[in-house]
């Protein structure tokens, strides 16, 4: 189905931004990003994959169904997203809040050209009927000139769509719940945005990156929709009959100072708040993935791991299992998602806070971008640190989240999600 051609690169990464430049002519553009970062399990250091031969797009209604259809008979690569929504397919529940960026729900296709980058070699895998284009693409990507990051001419004037007194009202509020028992921890976002605004959405991903580098990256284009993203976290990866999840809870700012930033990696591993917020989760993870896993093979490999990367230190635990083969992979994802790390525990309960108390539609913010092999693999990030942006609405955001448990203070979590949206908010802003 797939000719397969191998080319080498002498500068991996002047490669990889000329070729994320040619792909701009395409409506359909995924791009995936290591950034060479030493994370366990990566298949590759990038991938991109352009142009859909055919689609899939829907609301939450039967998602996962169609997505499952569609997979099945597709038996080639297929590229997309599931938005944080798609709960609504997966429990009884509702999304009714203030939706600005207006993504569909759910987003696949079968690319017909595809770019897998594992050091200097990249290997480029056409369908059969575009496999003449493979030369020339190469000449017309290498010869490009990339040229320096304009600055915007127009101030971006960011608002906040819940302000600080509001916010402290809604964490207490939380922490009310938690008091009485409904939930133990719960995933609270909050949206920051502009409008009236237009951006080069692959000058502002290249500025994101620069600050960020880290290891689940991606460039999303959708027609005149775009994800810029600088995700730290995996949500779930399929390779065989193996699963891996990665959460996140946990999170403390860098120093320059080396000598403080020693110490503040060291006090968030030893911070027993960020500890309890990332073992609910991972217990959470652990019941998502005995769902769909042969019994006795979920294991945790890594507990609140501290890892360390270009903006912040973050908290990781790495749990896995293995699954059947008579398992669809679809299950699988439908089984864990959306994942523990941007809902709460327990999930339905914290869900439903979630939507009472936040101001916006999350939609493709804390779903999951990524992909399917012809074999049934897959792997996804967790759409967090991401600026969104809808070109024809001109309209650009990004949100940010905490987790919320009876030891929070409301004034850190608010500190907490300013030190998560740094970055988002020096790219738009400079």
């Amino acid at each position: 189905m797939r000719t397969k051609y191998l080319h080498t690169v002498d500068d991996p990464e002047l490669f990889k931004q000329k070729l994320l430049l040619w792909s701009q002519q395409f409506n359909e553009v995924i791009f995936l990003d290591s950034n060479n970062y030493q994370q366990n399990y990566s298949s590759f250091d990038a991938v991109l994959a352009v142009d859909g031969v055919n689609s899939i797009q829907t609301d939450y209604h039967k998602a996962f169904n169609t997505l499952k259809h569609y997979q099945s008979n597709c038996k080639d690569w297929i590229f997309g997203y599931l938005s944080y929504d798609l709960k609504n397919d997966v429990e009884s529940l509702e999304s009714n809040n203030f939706d600005g960026l207006q993504f569909p729900e759910l987003y696949f296709f079968q690319p017909k050209k595809i770019f897998l980058f594992r050091g200097n070699e990249v290997a480029l895998l056409y369908l059969k009927a575009y496999k003449e284009d493979i030369k020339n693409d190469i000449e017309t990507i290498e010869q490009l000139t990339l040229k320096p990051l304009a600055q915007s001419e127009e101030a971006i004037k960011i608002k906040l769509r819940i302000h600080k007194d509001d916010y402290f009202k809604k964490v207490n509020n939380i922490l009310e719940h938690i008091h009485r028992g409904d939930i133990y921890e719960t995933n609270f976002c909050q949206e920051f945005y502009a409008v009236n605004t237009v951006i080069n959405p692959l000058e502002t991903y290249f500025k994101l990156n620069a600050i960020s580098r880290p290891p689940f990256a991606c460039f999303l284009k959708l027609n005149d929709l775009f994800l810029l993203s600088a995700s730290p976290e995996r949500y779930l990866k399929k390779y065989d009959l193996n699963i891996i999840a990665q959460p996140i809870k946990g999170t403390s700012r860098r120093s320059l100072d080396l000598e403080e930033d020693e110490s503040l990696k060291s006090a968030l591993f030893n911070d027993e708040k960020e500890r309890s917020e990332n073992i609910m989760i991972l217990d959470l993870m652990r019941n998502d993935l005995s769902k769909t896993a042969i019994k006795g093979s979920v294991r945790v490999e890594e507990l609140c791991k501290v890892y360390t990367f270009n903006q912040v230190h973050q908290m990781i635990s790495t749990v896995t299992s293995q699954v059947d083969k008579n398992v669809h992979p679809v299950d699988v994802v439908k089984s864990t998602f959306p994942m523990g790390s941007m809902t709460g525990a327990p999930k339905i309960s914290a869900m439903k806070i979630i939507e009472e108390l936040e101001e916006t539609k999350r939609g493709l913010y804390s779903g999951a971008v990524g992909y399917f092999t012809p074999e049934g693999d897959f792997d996804f990030n967790v759409v967090i640190r991401s600026i969104l942006y809808n070109e024809t609405n001109r309209y650009v955001s990004y949100s940010v989240g905490g987790a919320i448990t009876a030891k929070s203070d409301p004034l850190k979590e608010y500190e907490e999600c300013l030190v998560k949206a740094k970055a988002m908010r020096e790219v738009l802003e400079n």
